[in-house]
């Protein structure tokens, strides 16, 4: 990281809460609002009886703002993300929440005035922060080698990629690529070693479509005949024993430009940011929602529309997409509250991803999801 967040004086910081919130109220129509800045540090030592001694000095940091109009007796929320990532105060700078938050707020009442989605099936263009959770939620845990040996079942379910299906079964389509990458700079798994001591890697998850490996431990990477952990091994505090965490699992960027995947959509919608979402406990069934929905007609971004969520099989969905956009479109969005484990804990990891485009979604209508 450049610059340290706990140097920066605490009147700076709330003096840009306070703008960021007083320029969403600029806006008529905003109801309510709200601007956060966060930053951690953590110091680890590792010392294991094989003679490993490993010392840790980890930053992460991420900001936000929300505003949410009201209209007609409804309410509808549009929020800025900066992405979870292992750097300083830059990352707050690199953001201009201030800057940013006049268009926060102007599609904060585009979005409470848009008319609601009709029922039926479309195209969809997923954005990275939106994929990062659909990324997370379906191929992140069921690729978690111990909930598909049944070893965790009572927090969020085991998985429908057990192992027989290893290097045979049909993940998605020949354009999804899933790479696990625990090495790469500023994502919050790359820690150097994982709580085993075992050293970050890079390995596929999905390849060409086909599902090719799992995130695993020192414990259970034998159970599958593999003869070390990919590294994946980590607790969220000295008083809790560490498990098998998700890795940052990013979609690998395609050849074309997000313009042209929206241009060979005839009746879609565009999809940005996070909404509800439920998954049932294999990782097989789905719905999502998201933060901001446009129409897509005759390859044209239209207008906004609220209360949009898509809903499908996992591997279904996955072989559904049939364009991924190029490197320049990718980005990082990371996870801190990512549950699992009796006592429960949190893990921290970062799913990038560039715009991707699934073809005839099944959309439904959901009342009151904005």
């Amino acid at each position: 990281y450049r610059i340290d967040p706990f140097t920066i004086p605490l009147e700076k910081k709330t003096d840009l809460l306070l703008n960021t919130m007083e320029t969403l109220h600029r806006q008529s129509g905003i109801a309510r609002s709200s601007a956060s800045l966060w930053a951690r540090r953590d110091r680890k030592l590792f010392v294991s009886t094989e003679g490993s001694r490993l010392e840790f000095d980890l930053l992460a940091g991420q900001g936000e703002c929300t505003a949410t109009a009201l209209y007609e007796g409804r309410f509808a929320s549009r929020s800025l993300n900066t992405p979870h990532l292992r750097k300083g105060y830059e990352l707050i700078e690199e953001a201009d929440l201030l800057r940013e938050a006049s268009r926060v707020a102007a599609q904060a009442i585009e979005k409470v005035k848009a008319p609601a989605v009709d029922a039926g099936q479309y195209d969809l263009v997923l954005d990275p922060e939106h994929l990062s959770l659909t990324i997370h939620e379906s191929c992140g845990h069921p690729s978690e080698l111990d909930r598909a040996l049944g070893y965790e079942a009572n927090y969020a379910g085991t998985s429908f990629l057990t192992p027989e299906k290893l290097g045979t079964f049909r993940y998605g389509s020949q354009h999804v690529n899933l790479v696990a990458d625990n090495t790469e700079p500023e994502t919050l798994a790359a820690t150097g070693y994982d709580d085993d001591g075992v050293q970050c890697q890079q390995w596929d998850i999905v390849r060409d479509g086909l599902f090719v490996g799992y995130c695993t431990n020192r414990e259970v990477a034998p159970k599958i005949g593999e003869s070390r952990s990919r590294g994946s091994n980590r607790a969220d505090g000295w008083s809790h024993v560490p498990m098998v965490r998700i890795a940052n699992i990013g979609l690998e960027p395609g050849s074309a430009t997000v313009d042209q995947l929206i241009a060979d959509v005839k009746h879609g919608i565009y999809i940005e940011g996070h909404g509800s979402y439920s998954i049932d406990q294999r990782r097989y069934n789905f719905q999502f929602g998201g933060d901001s929905f446009w129409l897509i007609e005759n390859g044209r971004r239209t207008h906004m529309l609220r209360d949009v969520i898509y809903h499908g099989i996992t591997p279904e969905f996955w072989n559904s997409c049939d364009g991924v956009a190029d490197r320049t479109a990718r980005r990082r969005y990371g996870f801190i509250t990512c549950g699992k484990g009796q006592p429960g804990q949190s893990g921290w990891m970062t799913h990038a991803a560039s715009p991707a485009r699934f073809r005839q979604i099944h959309v439904i209508r959901g009342e009151g999801s904005a």
